[in-house]
């Protein structure tokens, strides 16, 4: 496989190695995956996390594991394990069935891993097409506020949602970020804050429940926020916290979108009713994690529910911006699905 290099994720030497995102801000740490083990942890840890960059992970991680030697049969138990390693977010099932397809297709193992190699690149290009859709619609001076993390961490490009907000930023257009912190993990206090911070981009982390009272007081103008699946009809999963922000935004007439490339929609997934929710360790509601340490709030006793996402109706959507343009709901379910 030739040399990759993106933000998060590098290739390089015969190596895989992952930004570790549980240590960031406070460590800029890379991990090496040398295995189909090692690749499954990094993503279910959430050293690698994003849907469209998990996917380009697992891809990389099984045309590695090809040039390291693997029979027909150990392709596909490794990609197997793969799939099931996050098992809500689409783009990781995509990315591994494509190279399953592709060797079903060739019985080549070059094709495999050029497939890959493919993959990675395509996820570059479709960020930049999603950005140059979707900066128009951010205005000078705006109030954004964007849930989770969506930037280059979580691509092999410039990101999806705050991509475009990195963009509206580079075009002069001034706007000012309110950085859910996106509880349990923090992935918004943590990684899209610092990602503002690299990108001198103005920006205010506020705790989740306070999104609510910003809307009211009309401090909001927008919100972009990515998407882990995308149902045939326009329901979604993402972060969880996200459905809470669809019905207030509703409710206070806020223009509210969601950000994907093609790689997202689940075709045979009709409705939301279908979307797989992963449930994650109930420690992680209980205490903090990461690089900054662990501390815990909570009694040892007490018990915690921690589903990663949650799933929110089209019909609370102003409007999909994709790889191919900038849909309202009503648009998006009568798309032609290639």
């Amino acid at each position: 496989m030739k040399t990759l290099i993106s933000a998060a994720l590098k290739f390089e030497h015969g190596k895989l190695w992952a930004l570790n995102q549980q240590a960031l801000p406070q460590q800029q740490e890379w991990v090496c995956s040398n295995s189909i083990e090692d690749m499954c942890d990094i993503i279910r840890s959430l050293k690698v996390r994003g849907a469209p960059l998990i996917g380009v992970a697992a891809a990389l991680a099984l045309a590695q594991y090809v040039e390291q030697g693997a029979n027909d049969a150990e392709i596909q138990i490794a990609a197997q394990q793969l799939k099931s390693a996050r098992p809500t977010a689409f783009n990781l099932a995509h990315c591994v069935d494509r190279l399953l397809e592709v060797y079903a297709n060739t019985q080549d193992k070059a094709a495999l891993v050029q497939e890959a190699e493919a993959i990675f690149a395509e996820d570059k290009a479709l960020c930049h097409k999603i950005v140059q859709n979707g900066a128009p619609l951010i205005k000078a001076n705006e109030r954004v506020l964007t849930h989770c993390n969506t930037g280059e961490l979580v691509t092999t490009g410039t990101g999806t949602a705050l991509g475009i907000i990195i963009q509206a930023h580079q075009q002069g257009k001034k706007p000012h970020v309110y950085v859910d912190e996106t509880r349990p993990l923090l992935q918004g206090g943590r990684i899209t804050a610092w990602e503002c911070v690299q990108q001198g981009i103005s920006h205010q982390i506020i705790c989740d429940n306070m999104a609510a009272s910003l809307m009211r007081a009309r401090k909001i103008d927008k919100i972009f926020l990515g998407a882990d699946r995308i149902a045939a009809n326009g329901d979604f999963a993402n972060k969880i916290g996200t459905y809470s922000l669809a019905v207030l935004a509703h409710y206070h007439k806020i223009p509210f979108y969601v950000v994907a490339p093609y790689t997202t929609i689940d075709q045979n997934c009709e409705t939301g009713n279908d979307i797989h929710i992963e449930e994650r360790d109930p420690a992680e509601v209980k205490g903090a994690f990461g690089g900054f340490g662990q501390v815990m709030w909570s009694p040892k006793e007490s018990p915690a529910y921690n589903p990663a996402f949650d799933v929110t109706p089209a019909e609370l959507v102003t409007a999909f911006v994709l790889d191919s343009g900038v849909y309202s709901s009503n648009e998006f379910k009568n798309l032609e699905k290639a």
